[in-house]
């Protein structure tokens, strides 16, 4: 029986500079073992999980959208290593040239320019093969690191209609562009397996719209039809057309930036499930850490924020997985560079992606993803019981029943009683989000847990006895 080293022969494919990664001198034997793993990263879904290789798969995905515009192959290298080795299953990027991205040195984008003027608009008929080569060789280096790669066929920017269209009157694709375009991505980009955004930050506000949408996905679905697809939605919204959901395979909601709208994380996948949708629901972008307060108010969220936001959604029927984003990663931001605040929603300036790839939250949320998967590893059911008279206090049960998950945003005591939990029948233990650390929480009466050590946020474990 022959085996492949793919070991060596994935190092010899990825761990390259620049000047050295050339895919075209890739060995027909590296391409076999590539598309031999490729198989081994397709995802399914059944019920509300996805699966791989029919195993539960946890989406943790970091959100890295300006990826093929701004960042080396040295630096992918880095960043890939680094986010592996926290855990990290999925990388969301953007095919094209994201709108909002920091400024860049490479001087790569998707097609050609004509200017005039302010005016700016690609020649969408004359694709730089040069740079979806490139963008080739970065979503396979995805893929040798272990991880899904999540591709956005058509930011709103690109999409008449939209509400970023309307900010942004440059560089829409013409419709006639859709299918020639969809088509070669998707066919490039196949046999990495990836996950299809058909939309990013998108609204629907016109028939027009739709029919972009509609396209993309129709064409997509010809050349791919073993994908994953998914509309990835802007702030706060909690609809999609009919006519696409239906076609879609699971749903992304963003909480996003907005301070105002932060409960989204919980209200919208609660919402869903209300309505009987069945299907895997992620919180594909909830706020950014560091990333400010959108509508230019001052303030920024920390690790905390982050936190709160993730297991709100996780808990509130969007257990399917999270994603992370750092304000600084996802523009792919370098020091005394532009960055569009402007633009948007009005950010304040990002941190060096240096630093931003260092911040500690994402630790926490691989911490997450540890807990659920040890947990809860065939996923956890909303419950809508409150406790506290406080609804940012989000609780779910395991499928038997017989283990419950209680995000406590601010420490107090619970009385379990609304859950007809007691003294009797079950045992707790806290675990302490800040410190990462477990351990055992007493009763002190028949429905009261004594109040933890916990000094910010923390998931309660209730496993009943004897179910």
């Amino acid at each position: 029986m022959t085996r492949f080293n793919t070991s060596d022969n994935l190092k010899m494919l990825t761990r390259k500079t620049d000047s050295q990664f050339n895919l075209g001198t890739v060995t027909f034997v590296q391409l076999q073992i590539l598309r031999f793993i490729g198989g081994g990263f397709m995802l399914s879904t059944k019920g509300t999980q996805f699966f791989q290789n029919g195993k539960p798969f946890f989406y943790l995905a970091d959100t890295c959208w300006s990826a093929f515009t701004n960042i080396t192959l040295e630096e992918w290298q880095y960043y890939l290593d680094y986010r592996e080795q926290q855990g990290f299953t999925a990388i969301q990027m953007n095919i094209l040239s994201q709108w909002d991205a920091s400024g860049s040195d490479l001087d790569i984008l998707p097609y050609p320019i004509t200017q005039s003027g302010a005016h700016y608009q690609y020649d969408f008929s004359k694709p730089n093969h040069e740079y979806f080569d490139r963008a080739e060789q970065m979503v396979a280096a995805v893929q040798a690191h272990h991880m899904v790669p999540v591709l956005v066929l058509l930011w709103s920017n690109y999409v008449p209609g939209t509400w970023s269209a309307n900010m942004n009157i440059n560089n829409q694709m013409p419709f006639d562009e859709i299918k020639p375009y969809v088509s070669a991505v998707t066919e490039r980009f196949k046999k990495f397996s990836p996950i299809y955004f058909v939309s990013g930050d998108t609204d629907f506000p016109t028939e027009e719209t739709v029919n972009y949408y509609r396209e993309a996905l129709k064409v997509a679905k010809v050349h791919d039809a073993g994908a994953l697809y998914a509309c990835h939605i802007k702030g706060r919204l909690a609809e999609v057309p009919a006519e696409l959901l239906n076609q879609l395979d699971f749903f992304c909601y963003q909480s996003g930036h907005n301070l105002a709208g932060q409960n989204t994380a919980y209200t919208i996948p609660s919402a869903l499930r209300a309505q009987g949708y069945q299907k895997p629901i992620i919180n594909a972008e909830p706020c950014y850490e560091q990333i400010s307060y959108s509508r230019n108010l001052y303030g920024r969220y920390d690790a905390r924020d982050v936190r709160q936001a993730s297991w709100s959604s996780v808990l509130s029927g969007a257990d399917a997985g999270i994603t992370y984003g750092a304000h600084g990663i996802w523009s792919w931001h370098r020091l005394n560079h532009s960055f569009g605040i402007v633009q948007g929603e009005g950010f304040d300036a990002p941190f060096d992606w240096r630093d931003a790839l260092h911040f500690d939250g994402a630790n926490d949320i691989a911490y997450l993803k540890t807990i659920m998967e040890q947990y809860f590893p065939n996923g956890a059911t909303a419950v809508q019981t409150k406790l506290h008279c406080e609804e940012s206090i989000r609780i779910s049960v395991n499928e038997n029943r017989d283990r419950y998950a209680i995000y406590l945003p601010t420490n107090t005591i619970l009385d379990l009683n609304p859950l007809k939990i007691t003294s009797t029948n079950a045992s707790a233990y806290v675990i302490d989000l800040n410190k990462r650390q477990q351990y055992p929480l007493k009763f002190t009466d028949s429905t009261h847990l004594a109040m933890s050590r916990s000094e910010a946020d923390s998931v309660i474990i209730v496993d009943i006895k004897g179910a």
